[in-house]
């Protein structure tokens, strides 16, 4: 089954590659076949010069695969048969080279290079054809760039003029490339300093920059002025572009409807003033005014500024209730100005219903889920919810198993925090959520399991690229009301580590995670990086309060609360991942993930659940999920060994090509690496205890392909994994280099991408 696979693969490939690629180029044009920018600039990236082109190939994989392009010349010349007409619009018609976007885009990249600095640029073009292809490159030589050697700055205004010669916060500085860009940037972020400041009228077309350059030289002089449209304007434009605004008052409109709003309806709306706000509500009062008013920042009485509008946008729209939210300005009087909010409400309640089959470990199943959200329940954007699930799996061995569970959520749009100020409560954009859930499983001939947990977390972010969570507290509790024997002497002997994860056992820990990215909207193209982080720690507490009372342990030497043993330990997590685009296309991915668990004190392991396993969809993808590691161990069992087959130590490496193929379909080439290990060395996972001198010696690695669907709001994934070092093996048999179907090979069905 094997080589029939690889068989059809290759014949797939050499049957669409087979196809002549310029079937479908008329006669006397040419197919472009090839770009290429040869530039002598190195401190301008090639993949920014290229952004200008005009005209590019048909997309391709690995470079020289035009799939999309074999893919439309399959087709035959008759549309009115539906095959053809289906595989022309799956594939792409041929990149036909076009003389005039050439010259375009010649125009294009001469001007880009002229913003950089760049005036005596010379850019040109050479083609070459071959059997009706054609490959074009594109010459740029930057010659000498043009250099900032002086910068002045001439502004006639107090506050300006000191913003503008800041030369810590300034782009432009002194030997720098004289780039328009910077120099746009310079004046944007003069301009947004001076309406922080209050300066609601002012613009940054108000500023022009005079230019002077010596004969002979390839270096500027630059000075920061005044436009001349504002020197000549009347004193009474300067004046009131130079004069600071605060806000007089503040309208609140909770039911804005666009198509239905006007002067005569709005004076007809339920209205209620607190201070210099007024709320206007539309059929019912679907907001405290509190809750909207602690939201703005914009204040009554304080000077306008640009940031405190961004961050109320911000507060709006974290709001579930608020579907939308719109904020204007109006001047009153001179030097005042009234604020007015319009928000349109989102739907208050929602209800979910979701089934699905499942299939583990050669046992069908079914489950459902059942939701519901209210988004608005004590009128201040506080979002109840609530989901039940149930799951029953027809075992062939140990009676069908059963599980059923509910969890339940209450989040704030706020620091809920006793005794903290208004401001503290307004800042960072924050939320408050508390959450209680519940979960009964019954797996008979082995055990019964119920799992409770309650806790109270923090979240909120400053800058939407960086974000934060904080668990200050967090309940966990576990109980088993029955074990059989079989089950207990299996995995819970005394010599097990895994004992304390199948008994009765509490933990209260605290942990905080946080993330990081670099990915920006308006450069979907640009390179960027995503982290996630976090550490916790459990038991800390009690067992102070233990120690400092000069509590007793039990007769095991643990301490207990409420006769239940809880559990003590620190984790910390840490993962990264880079984009390396290519184009709209292609694209690489390098992914990296460690994870470390140490149990202490009242604990000789981590709990089940906080333990880490490898294998599996979103990580070492040549072997099924919990059936690598940890280290070099090995079950005796067929089954996969759930218990033994973790640890307190995890490493992912990963490194995936990523190509859009045709249409919502994508394809993607990987390499994976890592493997898991145990803190200590236990009797029950020989060799799985980590050690700097050997661990990369039992460091897994497998390789594959996958296909995504790409759905937009969600993504199906299929990967096909194959095992290429396998550590649990003898050392001789370690690298598979003729992988074996059954043993050496792993399919993975997801949502979403792995990292």
């Amino acid at each position: 089954m094997k080589h029939l696979f690889i068989y059809i693969t290759f014949l797939l490939f050499i049957g669409l590659t087979a196809c002549q690629t310029t079937k479908y180029v008329p006669e006397g044009k040419y197919l472009l076949d090839k770009v290429a920018i040869k530039s002598d600039v190195k401190n301008i990236p090639k993949s920014e010069i290229k952004s200008y082109l005009r005209q590019t190939p048909n997309a391709s994989i690995l470079g020289f695969w035009k799939l999309q392009l074999d893919i439309y010349n399959l087709s035959k010349p008759d549309t009115t048969k539906w095959i053809n007409r289906s595989l022309r619009k799956i594939g792409d018609a041929p990149e036909i080279y076009n003389p005039n976007l050439t010259s375009m885009s010649l125009y294009q990249i001469e001007r880009f290079m002229n913003n950089k600095g760049y005036f005596d640029a010379q850019v040109s073009s050479d083609m070459q054809v071959k059997k009706r292809k054609a490959k074009l490159t594109y010459i740029v030589k930057g010659n000498s760039p043009y250099v900032l050697q002086d910068y002045h700055v001439d502004l006639q205004q107090e506050d300006l003029q000191r913003i503008a010669s800041d030369t810590t916060t300034s782009f432009i500085k002194r030997g720098m490339l004289f780039d328009s860009n910077v120099l746009d940037a310079e004046r944007a972020r003069i301009t947004k300093q001076m309406k922080n400041l209050g300066f609601y009228f002012f613009e940054k077309d108000y500023l022009a920059y005079q230019a002077d350059s010596a004969l002979g030289t390839n270096s500027v002089n630059l000075q920061l002025h005044l436009s001349n449209n504002l020197l000549l304007a009347p004193d009474s434009v300067r004046e009131k572009l130079f004069t600071k605004c605060k806000i007089k008052s503040v309208s609140i409109h909770t039911d804005y409807d666009p198509l239905q709003w006007n002067r005569t309806a709005a004076r007809g709306l339920d209205t209620l003033r607190r201070d210099d706000y007024l709320i206007s509500y539309g059929k019912k009062r679907n907001f405290r005014p509190q809750a909207l008013i602690s939201n703005c920042l914009i204040i009554p009485g304080q000077y306008y500024s640009m940031k405190t509008v961004e961050d109320t946008y911000v507060n709006f729209n974290a709001m579930p209730a608020i579907k939308y939210v719109n904020i204007l300005f109006r001047e009153v009087e001179p030097g005042w100005l009234h604020c007015v909010i319009v928000t349109t409400p989102a739907k208050t309640q929602a209800f979910s219903v979701e089934g699905e089959g499942t299939y583990s470990a050669g046992d069908f199943g079914v489950a459902g889920t059942l939701g519901y959200q209210h988004n608005n329940l004590f009128r201040g954007s506080e979002q109840l919810s609530i989901e039940g699930r149930a799951a029953y799996e027809w075992r062939k061995v140990g009676g069908n198993a059963l599980e059923v569970g509910v969890d339940a959520s209450l989040g704030f749009p706020s620091f809920l925090v006793p005794f903290s100020s208004k401001e503290f409560r307004k800042r960072d954009n924050a939320k408050t959520n508390i959450n209680l859930s519940y979960n009964f499983q019954n797996r008979p001939l082995e055990y019964s399991r119920t799992i409770a947990g309650a806790g109270i977390n923090y979240s909120w972010f400053r800058n939407p690229a960086m974000r934060h969570s904080f668990d200050f507290v967090d309940f966990s509790y576990v109980y088993l009301p029955w074990i059989s024997d079989e089950f207990k002497n299996y995995f819970l002997n005394n010599q097990s580590v895994l004992k304390y994860s199948y008994e009765d056992h509490f933990i209260m820990r605290w942990g905080y995670n946080g993330s990081y990215s670099t990915y920006n909207e308006r450069h979907p193209l640009k390179n960027y990086l995503s982290m996630r982080y976090g550490v916790e720690t459990a038991g800390n507490l009690l067992y102070g309060i233990n120690h400092l009372f000069k509590m007793q342990p039990s007769e095991d030497g643990s301490y207990k609360v409420f006769n239940i043993r809880y559990s003590q330990y620190a984790k910390a997590d840490f993962d990264i991942a880079y984009h390396q685009i290519i184009d709209e296309n292609n694209r690489f991915v390098y992914h990296a993930s460690i994870g470390v668990g140490v149990p202490y004190g009242n604990s000789a392991s981590l709990p089940f659940e906080k333990r880490y396993y490898s294998g599996g969809a979103n990580s070492v993808r040549g072997w099924s999920v919990r059936t690598l590691g940890p280290g070099t161990f090995k079950t005796e069992d067929t089954r996969i060994d759930f218990n033994n087959q973790s640890g307190d130590i995890k490493l992912d490496l990963n490194m995936e090509y990523r190509v859009k193929m045709v249409s919502v379909l994508e394809g993607a080439l990987f390499l994976d690496a890592g493997n898991i290990w145990t803190i200590r060395e236990y009797e029950t996972q020989i060799g799985g205890a980590f050690h700097f001198d050997t661990f990369y010696k039992q460091i897994a690695v497998a390789y594959g392909l996958g296909l995504r669907l790409n759905l937009s709001f969600f993504i199906l994934r299929l990967d096909f994994g194959v095992k290429l070092h396998d550590p649990a093996l003898p050392e001789e048999q370690r690298w598979r280099m003729k992988p074996k179907w059954k043993d050496d090979m792993a399919f993975h069905f997801a949502i979403g991408y792995p990292f």
